[in-house]
């Protein structure tokens, strides 16, 4: 894709007549419109662009009508939540029904009436959802309406063969001295990598916390249950009981703690990924492996923080715990 201040028809032109270049689809973007279905208003991201769009962009999928061809003109397609907002089984728009757009163009408010030729599939994703959301124009009314002139705001290229790809953007990049943006699919995903990468730091560092917290929480309350029981324990010491018996009472109370723990932590957090997950578009999977996982590693902590605790309680002398008050 190639992002610009000063894109016009010609350099598109320019661009489709290199070498490897296979489709080249303008863009007019960055525009916002409302519009109002049974008395509810909604908000639409507005695209210009040509049939040859939805070559490159092939994910895009009809669900019901057809897509943009060239001789069409005050048509539009629309993504799949405009059509059912939230996923209503009721959609809101069909195809052949007409959408009034409000919009403003320099500060002054237009209004313009559209048909409805097609309506996409649900893409989903926190990314996709967007494109759910996202109303698609042809690109001379785009023009028109927004009255942009020949202004392009995005160009995507689909190369022929995918070893061309740098071979393409180099071409791009020294036909217009390096004054436009161009990021291939691999830069993009890169980007999007990183950007997860840093998520995962940050959650990562928030569970190495809350592992800390919560071993620290468990030995405090094994030492003070140590301390209330005192007396208790030097009478099992006195009628028999064994240092190592006591040590196993106390590291079942600890795998207890760990066990129900983690069994309430898997049942909250799995709740509130699938919660989290419907909210933002994004599919949550859950597994029988990754809870017991969740739930042996709760265990885990438990024990081992709980060791102290239990070792301080085999080791209490008899006689000075009877003594305890």
């Amino acid at each position: 894709g190639l992002i610009g201040d000063s894109f016009n028809w010609r350099d598109v032109q320019i661009m489709e007549r290199l070498p490897n270049v296979k489709y080249i689809a303008p863009i007019v973007s960055s525009q916002y419109a409302s519009y109002t279905i049974r008395g509810k208003t909604y908000t639409a991201a507005i695209y210009g662009v040509t049939p040859v769009y939805f070559e490159i962009f092939n994910s895009f999928k009809i669900e019901d009508g057809r897509k943009l061809i060239q001789s069409d003109t005050g048509s539009v397609v629309i993504g799949h939540l405009l059509a059912q907002p939230n996923n209503d089984e009721d959609p809101i728009l069909e195809v052949g029904d007409r959408i009034t757009l409000n919009f403003y163009v320099g500060g002054e408010p237009r209004q313009a009436t559209f048909r409805i030729i097609g309506i996409l599939e649900e893409i989903g994703g926190t990314f996709g959802s967007e494109d759910d959301k996202s109303l698609m124009m042809p690109f001379r009314d785009a023009q028109t309406a927004f009255e942009t002139g020949s202004k392009v705001d995005f160009v995507s290229i689909q190369v022929n063969k995918m070893e061309n790809i740098d071979t393409v953007v180099e071409d791009i990049k020294d036909k217009f001295d390096n004054k436009i943006m161009v990021m291939s699919y691999d830069q993009i995903q890169q980007q999007v990598d990183q950007v997860l990468g840093t998520i995962e730091a940050v959650l990562g560092g928030i569970a190495a916390i809350s592992l800390l917290v919560a071993g620290v929480s468990i030995v405090n309350t094994m030492t003070i249950s140590v301390m209330e029981r005192t007396r208790e324990i030097g009478i099992l010491k006195a009628i028999g009981s064994k240092s190592n018996e006591i040590l196993l009472l106390f590291i079942a109370e600890a795998t207890i703690t760990g066990l129900v723990g983690g069994i309430l932590g898997a049942i909250v957090g799995f709740t509130a990924g699938i919660l989290v997950g419907n909210y933002i578009g994004l599919p949550v999977s859950t597994s029988t492996s990754l809870g017991l996982l969740v739930v042996g590693f709760a265990v885990i902590t438990s024990v081992l923080a709980g060791l102290y605790p239990s070792w301080q309680a085999a080791n209490l002398h008899p006689v000075e715990a009877l003594r305890y008050e």
